[in-house]
């Protein structure tokens, strides 16, 4: 695998959101605006980017029986620095908002993930390209979806009203629920996308594993429950 596409995977094939479905939590919860949503997808791409990097390097010298608690050591230890440096540096309304979500970078899959699946395994210089391609998607989702329920809350996007006539906002886009359909209809026009370009490419399209018929046990539920 070449280094563009350790870099590049990350953003689209992989992305650890539409694809890998990785990261749901902060991904509901912080983008209510698309300033959230960046700052959220920047503090986990640096977290990525120094725990990669850690991991590939000690991933030799570390005993597999306790990689798992090491490797969280690694990544608690770059979540606290930019913790501080988001308390120091960023605006408070931003580090107000992204609140216990900066500290729950910890447990969030994406990171473990690349370290398990990736960094462990490579070195140094790929794991930097994934870590960064990685959390460049993470980055671009969050900010597309916050500005998405942004505009559609108030009108604006970046705090900037783009339709000044829109005086009253709507409460939905900004809520939970709000965030659950934007993120379905996001999945759902990618996964189009790429069924239109295998079909034009004359291959067949295999959805992602747990996102087709093959993994659904729904439609024959209550021929189970007759049994």
């Amino acid at each position: 695998m070449s280094l563009l596409t350790d870099f590049t995977k990350g953003i689209w094939k992989e992305n650890p959101v539409l694809v890998l479905l990785l990261g749901t939590c902060p991904t509901l919860a912080v983008t209510s605006s698309a300033t959230n949503g960046l700052g959220m997808g920047l503090a986990t791409t640096g977290v990525l980017l120094g725990s990669n990097l850690v991991i590939s390097l000690i991933a030799g010298i570390v005993p597999k029986k306790v990689r798992i608690p090491v490797y969280i050591v690694v990544i608690a230890t770059f979540v606290t620095i930019v913790d501080l440096l988001m308390k120091a540096y960023a605006p408070p309304a931003l580090y107000t908002a992204l609140g216990i979500f900066i500290p729950l970078i910890v447990v969030n899959c994406i990171v473990l993930g690349r370290a398990e699946a990736f960094a462990s395994k490579n070195g140094p210089l790929s794991s930097v390209l994934d870590g960064l391609g990685m959390g460049l998607g993470f980055t671009l989702t969050l900010t597309m979806l916050g500005a998405a329920r942004e505009f559609l809350s108030s009108g604006s996007v970046f705090e900037v009203k783009l339709i000044t006539a829109w005086t009253t906002d709507f409460l939905l886009p900004s809520a939970a629920p709000g965030a659950f359909i934007l993120v379905g209809v996001i999945l759902a026009l990618k996964n189009y996308a790429s069924y239109r370009k295998a079909v034009k490419a004359g291959r067949l399209y295999v959805p992602p594993k747990g996102l087709d018929c093959r993994h659904c046990n729904i439609c024959t539920a209550h021929i189970d429950d007759e049994k």
